[in-house]
C-alpha cells in the first residue's frame, strides 16, 4: 500500500483545527482600545529613557582623510593599507579578507 507522506496526519489536523477555533474565540482587543492605550503611555515624554539617562551633548569626531598608501575596499568599505589589496578591477580594489 502506498503512503502519501505529504498528507497531513489526522492528529495534527485535529490540533490545528482546535488551535484555529481557540484563536477565533479568543477575546482580542480591538484596534481603537490599543491606540488609546498607546496614546496614554505617550504622556511620559518628560520621564526620560527607561534604564538610562539622556545626555544632551554632541559627539566630536576627528575625520582623518584617506592616506596615499591606503585604499577603500569595494566590498566591505573599510579603509585598509595598500599591502592588503587582493584584487583590482578597474578602479575597484578588494581586500584580502573579502577575497578569502
Amino acid at each position: 500500500m502506498a503512503t502519501d507522506y505529504d498528507e497531513v496526519r489526522a492528529d495534527v489536523k485535529e490540533s490545528q483545527d482546535k488551535s484555529l477555533e481557540a484563536l477565533q474565540t479568543a477575546n482580542a482587543p480591538d484596534a481603537r482600545s490599543v491606540t488609546l492605550e498607546l496614546d496614554e503611555t505617550d504622556g511620559l515624554d518628560g520621564a526620560g529613557i527607561p534604564g538610562g539617562e539622556f545626555i544632551a551633548e554632541e559627539l566630536s569626531v576627528q575625520v582623518i582623510p584617506q592616506a596615499d598608501d591606503e585604499f577603500t575596499c569595494y566590498s566591505c568599505f573599510l579603509v585598509r593599507h595598500r599591502s592588503q589589496i587582493a584584487r583590482q578591477q578597474g578602479t575597484h580594489a578588494y581586500c584580502r579578507d573579502c577575497e578569502a
